[in-house]
């Protein structure tokens, strides 16, 4: 498969709110490009050390930008046409004009180039206090203590890199004791559940409307030495598709959301439905101006709230079932 190598012009004052869009629009995967990225770095760099990688000083003279690849098939078609709409959107909310200029330009990438071009974004990242994520490629200590979560960038994203995911396994790990019976709704890359067997849970069920999700996220438990009795997935939406609501149960310990405010507040009400008295929701996804509206729709459909996390401009919280 081909892809379009989408490269969105904004500003750094515009990135958190382009990012928002992307992952209101289903784009969970990208790359950030600023300026100010090097500065800081320059500026807090610590260690007896001088040189920075050339492709790194390169940021000095680039404008400020959003890489994210679209497949060149119906569904990226469709992708591309909500970026559009939601971009104009995004310029029309931008009265001061601090978002940059919000356009792009395409690139056509071959799958080999695809994979590769990811390769330099992803590095190891240790999460909470038991967790460490890496990409196939990179070498970890042999003394390693933390429990690894492999997991390579691919056409369904989620590796740990960003905000949402990493609050959101924050909060698995302190939830976890051992033995829980969890459900991932919208699962991407399959992280947030894969991430959970590792710490202990008993098995996971996981959940995407994207058909290429479910494939990647099997193969991500597969390559994670997950044993298939532990770990079963489905494709479909749960609002919608009440044959997958029966498949799923219910009966969970754990529900896990890490999707976008737009999703969680109308998928609220259902649920209830697949958690136990006394289980936990565990959402992530939501931007600062979208928090308490996110939290509010949870509440009032049988929640209460344990406890929430915020980084940066992004929120999660920790929910039983009353």
């Amino acid at each position: 498969m081909d892809w379009a190598e989408i490269n969105i012009y904004t500003s750094s004052e515009g990135v958190e709110p382009l990012t928002g869009v992307l992952l209101g629009i289903g784009i969970t995967g990208f790359a950030v490009k600023d300026p100010n990225d090097l500065q800081d770095l320059l500026e807090h760099k610590t260690g007896n050390w001088d040189y920075i990688d050339e492709e790194m000083l390169g940021l000095k003279d680039c404008e400020t930008a959003v890489t994210v690849y679209l497949p060149k098939n119906e569904q990226g078609a469709q992708m591309l046409c909500r970026l559009n709409e939601e971009l104009a959107a995004l310029k029309e909310r931008d009265t001061d004009k601090l978002f940059g200029r919000l356009e792009y330009d395409e690139n056509s990438v071959r799958d080999e180039d695809w994979a590769n071009n990811w390769k330099k974004y992803f590095k190891p990242i240790e999460i909470g206090k038991r967790l460490i994520v890496k990409p196939s490629w990179e070498k970890l200590d042999e003394n390693e203590k933390r429990t690894v979560l492999e997991i390579d960038p691919a056409s369904s994203f989620g590796t740990g890199q960003h905000n949402t995911t990493r609050l959101c396994l924050e909060l698995l790990e302190e939830n976890i004791t051992g033995g829980e019976k969890l459900l991932d709704i919208g699962c991407g890359s399959g992280i947030l559940s894969i991430g959970a067997l590792l710490l202990g849970a008993e098995s996971a069920a996981a959940v995407d409307i994207d058909q290429n999700s479910v494939k990647i996220a099997a193969e991500n438990a597969e390559k994670n030495h997950i044993a298939q009795e532990r770990f079963s997935v489905f494709c479909g939406n749960i609002t919608e598709d009440e044959q997958l609501v029966q498949r799923l149960g219910s009966g969970y310990d754990i529900v896990c959301a890490n999707i976008v405010a737009d999703v969680i507040i109308p998928m609220s009400s259902h649920f209830p439905k697949f958690i136990k008295k006394g289980g936990k929701l565990i959402i992530s996804g939501i931007i600062d101006s979208r928090k308490q509206q996110t939290l509010d729709a949870v509440t009032n459909s049988g929640f209460e709230m344990i406890c929430s996390r915020s980084l940066d401009d992004w929120n999660a919280a920790c929910f039983v079932k009353t």
